[in-house]
């Protein structure tokens, strides 16, 4: 009886040693990447959960990725509008891991795709706010503020910049807050004024 005991405590730890090795599991929060010998292709890509075969290492490896949105927030930055007047604006991405190959070739970590992140929308508040006179964001007509066609635009900007390079879905992108600095203050203030009292004369 003690020997048939010690055979199936034999049995369960090969089996589990078994599918250890050979079998890995993705959950539904994230994707998975396979190299074979430290190389993998659009179909080592795995993004559906369930259980898949591997084989032991050194032959395969599984790099996983957490898939799940992220918010991430870039630093406030003084960005020149059309008229060369500046906007200190603070713009948040809602982003995930969307294509784990391209994402492990290019930047392979969150911390340097954050970085990367940072870079692009100073690089697309830029491209899209120069474009817009300083009325576009701040009017005393309400009719004349743009926010949300510049935020569509800032979107479509940045998700070309980074889906098909770095494997990243930028899902929303948003304007969190939108300052100017005290000098500039006055100076949209008085002209204003300006405006006011040429309106009334």
């Amino acid at each position: 009886m003690k020997n048939i005991a010690i055979t199936i405590f034999v049995l369960l730890v090969v089996i589990i040693l078994g599918l250890y090795l050979f079998l890995f599991q993705v959950r539904e929060t994230e994707s998975a990447l396979l190299m074979t010998f430290g190389e993998a292709t659009s179909e080592s890509e795995i993004t559906d959960p369930g259980w898949y075969f591997k084989w032991p290492a050194p032959i395969q490896r599984v790099y996983k990725f957490d898939s799940r949105m992220r918010v991430f927030e870039a630093e406030l930055g003084e960005t020149p509008t059309k008229g060369v007047v500046p906007i200190i604006v603070n713009t948040y991405v809602v982003w995930r891991i969307a294509e784990p190959l391209e994402f492990f070739n290019s930047v392979k970590t969150v911390k340097k795709a954050e970085d990367l992140l940072r870079s692009q929308i100073n690089d697309t508040q830029n491209n899209v706010i120069g474009q817009y006179n300083f009325s576009d964001f701040v009017n005393s007509d309400k009719n004349k503020v743009k926010i949300e066609e510049i935020q569509s635009r800032m979107l479509t900007d940045l998700r070309l910049a980074v889906r098909d390079d770095y494997g990243i879905e930028i899902k929303t992108l948003g304007i969190k807050q939108l300052k100017v600095s005290q000098d500039v203050s006055k100076d949209v203030f008085a002209r204003m004024r300006a405006e006011r009292n040429r309106k009334t004369e």
